[in-house]
């Protein structure tokens, strides 16, 4: 038995109506997915499947934590998730993705797996600007020797824009293009 098979449902012999499962996403399954930014966290994923007779609703609520690099100074720090989804699943002569949320599975499929949107799921999730949150003094916990190195290189918009100096070679040649 593979990994990736945790993350599927057999709705084949699910009778008609509302069912619920619950799934652990781990560090194991971060790796399923290449080049994935995120490699650990603890994720926990319940899904209310409703069964009709041409159709399958897909409910699912994220609540975890998963474990990112701070932008600002590249320490890790774990970030809260909680998101929800819905997936709408209809039967056709072959699989295809209409949209986002709506998938079409052949008709003679028994099963689907989840892990493909789980994981879309959790990284839509994620902020844009990935930096430590604040903790109960109100600042960051960002790495001091970092943020100190930061400061060094920080650019002072306010101050006066400093003059380079020329070299006299550039004044001829610009002389000559002034001319044109």
């Amino acid at each position: 038995m593979n990994y990736r098979s945790k993350y599927v449902i057999a709705f084949k012999g699910l009778k008609e109506g509302k069912h619920r499962f619950a799934f652990e996403i781990d560090e194991p399954f971060f790796d399923l997915f290449e080049n994935s930014e995120v490699k650990k966290g603890s994720v926990t994923v319940i899904v209310t499947l409703t069964r009709q007779s041409n159709l399958l609703v897909v409910e699912t609520e994220m609540k975890g934590r998963v474990e990112l690099l701070c932008d600002r100074c590249l320490e890790p720090y774990d970030q809260r998730i909680r998101c929800s989804n819905t997936l709408y699943v209809k039967f056709g002569a072959e699989e295809e993705e209409l949209n986002d949320d709506v998938i079409v599975l052949p008709y003679e499929e028994h099963q689907i797996d989840l892990a493909q949107s789980f994981y879309e799921q959790v990284i839509l999730s994620l902020p844009i600007k990935r930096i430590h949150p604040k903790g109960p003094d109100g600042k960051r916990n960002c790495n001091p020797d970092m943020v100190e190195k930061l400061s060094y290189y920080l650019v002072d918009e306010s101050a006066p824009p400093v003059e380079e100096q020329s070299d006299d070679r550039w004044k001829e040649l610009k002389k000559l293009f002034d001319k044109q």
